[in-house]
């Protein structure tokens, strides 16, 4: 790899990096304020704890040698000061895209998780379930051997499904076993809104992850070739017009502006141009984030009436749009640029084989793993502590605000 390779590396690395600040910004903003130090303490945590459980296990399960294609063997624990700088820098970029999929499940599961129970699933997810799947798309790139579904053609890219869909499985499977937050669904006649605390911050860290996607996709050429810009130019505009399509959408059904859906648009019609912006037109790809825009809308309703309760609509996001775009690669993608060899029929059969083995792979193994942790170890928080908050229950912090509320006003001062 030569220098100016490892160079644009570092730099991806670094954008990826900031993706997890625009996920603490969004999930905070997108929350109650009495629950914003503990949202934005778990985002920062589970970033340090897959950093390690990658380190030790993930990337070894993912990129060592190949076991038939199923399960890396080697690379565990490597001392990188020994090591090339190529696989040094090629193992910074793959844990900022191992923490990405983590902390997919910060936002669903926000308001009611304990601490520890959550950075158990961060473990587990970053340590096994992401790194197995990896295997089975992207293994070879630096170790012998293949992964399956890749020997069969199938394509992702930058993960679409490795990604984002594996951290949508995985956190539907957990928000399934630890319920809806309280007065969500509770009286019965619908969904409730629980109001978010700073739409703002909200907004910031969505520009902050669309900062990070340019080098989310252009970062996964692994090499700074002729590739890059035409990547680059379609991730925009995959997400710009995800942005308008759910945004859009939704005034078109309700005659008013909807700042979530702006916002998750966007980031739908990012994630869906994910897998296949190397190997689209502009105007694919504008198609493709079209339709992811519209697909987390439509997910977010069917959540709704199953009363299954996203924090911050990331189910919709990363597994309504994951699967959106990795069946698009099919259906879209330049057939000689994938280079699988197969027709497009064929191509968009192979596609859709890898959604269901990641359906199945990722969310049967969180729900049997999660369910017996939470048999173990109860993941939600108590009732009290639920209605208290969690930065007081689970963390002992109070708001300034909170403070300056419970101190009486003296007697002939103004409050």
């Amino acid at each position: 790899m030569e220098d100016i390779d490892l160079l644009w590396l570092v730099i991806a690395s670094a954008l990826l990096f900031l993706m997890q600040a625009g996920f603490l910004c969004l999930e905070t903003g997108m929350t109650r304020s009495k629950n914003n130090i503990n949202v934005a303490i778990k985002n920062f945590c589970d970033f340090c704890v897959s950093v390690l459980a990658f380190w030790l296990v993930g990337f070894g399960l993912m990129y060592g040698l190949s076991y038939r294609g199923w399960i890396g063997l080697d690379l565990f624990a490597l001392d990188f000061a020994k090591a090339t700088p190529s696989l040094a820098v090629f193992f910074l970029f793959q844990v900022m895209l191992c923490v990405t999929s983590v902390t997919i499940l910060s936002g669903i599961v926000a308001e009611r998780m304990k601490f520890g129970a959550y950075l158990f699933a961060a473990i587990i997810v970053s340590g096994l379930l992401y790194p197995v799947a990896g295997h089975w798309s992207w293994a070879g790139r630096i170790a012998e051997g293949s992964g399956w579904l890749a020997d069969l053609g199938f394509v992702d890219f930058a993960g679409s499904t490795v990604v984002h869909s594996v951290g949508g499985w995985a956190g539907l499977a957990l928000v399934l076993i630890i319920g809806p937050r309280l007065g969500r669904f509770d009286d019965g006649s619908g969904a409730q809104t629980i109001t978010p605390s700073n739409m703002p911050t909200a907004t910031l860290g969505a520009l902050l992850l669309f900062i990070g996607w340019l080098g989310f996709n252009g970062g996964s050429t692994l090499v700074l070739d002729d590739a890059v810009p035409s990547i680059l130019i379609n991730t925009v505009v995959g997400g710009c017009v995800g942005a308008i399509s759910a945004g859009g959408l939704r005034y078109a059904v309700n005659q008013r502006l909807d700042v979530d859906q702006f916002i998750n648009g966007a980031l739908g019609g990012l994630v869906a141009v994910t897998a296949n912006c190397f190997a689209v037109s502009t105007g694919s790809a504008a198609l493709i984030g079209l339709v992811g825009g519209m697909i987390v809308v439509f997910v977010s309703q069917l959540l709704e009436t199953l009363k299954i309760d996203d924090a911050v609509r990331a189910i919709p996001v990363h597994l309504g749009a994951g699967i959106w775009g990795t069946l698009a690669t099919g259906l879209y993608g330049d057939l000689e640029t994938l280079g699988t060899g197969l027709s497009r029929l064929e191509q968009v059969g192979v596609q859709g084989l890898g959604v269901l083995v990641y359906g199945i792979w990722t969310f049967g193994m969180a729900f049997l793993v999660f369910s017996a942790g939470n048999a173990i170890f109860r993941f939600r928080v108590t009732r009290e502590d639920e209605i208290a908050g969690l930065n007081i229950s689970e963390l002992g912090i109070h708001q300034e605000s909170e403070l300056r509320a419970s101190i009486p006003t003296p007697v002939g001062t103004r409050p």
